[in-house]
């Protein structure tokens, strides 16, 4: 699994963090690691995109955008608005093959959802991710809710004919409700795979020293965690 595209059931819901915990679990595990961000929206040239924000939690990545649109909005619609080229799959495709080439994990985090529009063709980051033969990773919400939405991605990636290997909650709360603690045992299920990470609310506001040394222990050993990482009963 040198290559592996994150998505998530939605926006706003943890896919930049997980991405970092990932990169950071292999990081101290000595193997060099490639963020790709296709698509970077809704910041302007100085500000930070979320590939920045992943080498500042993590540490010494590689990072690379493919374009940055400054609208707040789906990557087709941004790049039509900027009057700017779309990123097209294939370009994708082939950014994640050449990082792959000197990277022991390269990472590619969507943006939005899997089927969110990178061009005026409706290509999205599953056509990208079948391109490069790639699993994709999902990340989810913790509550009410979350089951429907994994399981419409999970359906997607099967009609893209793609793999995933797990799901990971992107914000699990400090004080988790019914539904979060009841969506333990039923996310699984709706993924069609295992859940393989529970990423703590509020963990990007961590210093990046106490993230580094924290981050193993929110995933499983699939996605480079710790062996000593359960899921609360």
């Amino acid at each position: 699994m040198s290559v592996l595209f994150v998505t998530g059931t939605g926006t706003e819901i943890g896919k930049t963090v997980t991405t970092a915990a990932i990169a950071a679990a292999a990081l101290a595990r000595g193997r060099s690691v490639a963020v790709l961000k296709p698509a970077q929206t809704g910041v302007t040239a100085h500000e930070t995109g979320d590939a920045a924000e992943v080498e500042r939690l993590a540490g010494p990545v590689t990072t690379l955008e493919l374009a940055r649109f400054p609208d707040p909005l789906a990557p087709a619609t941004a790049a039509l608005r900027a009057g700017l080229p779309p990123v097209l799959p294939q370009d994708i495709a082939e950014a994640a093959a050449k990082l792959d080439a000197s990277h022991d994990l390269v990472l590619v985090e969507g943006a939005g959802g899997l089927l969110v529009r990178f061009d005026a063709d409706g290509h999205t980051l599953a056509d990208a991710a079948r391109l490069a033969k790639a699993p994709v990773l999902v990340v989810a919400q913790a509550g009410l809710g979350t089951l429907n939405a994994t399981a419409l991605t999970a359906l997607a990636l099967r009609s893209y004919g793609l793999g995933s290997p797990g799901v990971v909650i992107g914000s699990w709360p400090a004080a988790p409700d019914l539904a979060a603690r009841c969506n333990l045992a039923d996310l699984p299920e709706a993924a069609g795979a295992p859940l393989l990470g529970l990423v703590p609310e509020q963990s990007g506001a961590l210093a990046p020293d106490a993230f580094r040394a924290a981050a193993a222990g929110w995933l499983a050993p699939a996605l480079g965690g710790s062996d000593a990482f359960r899921i609360p009963v």
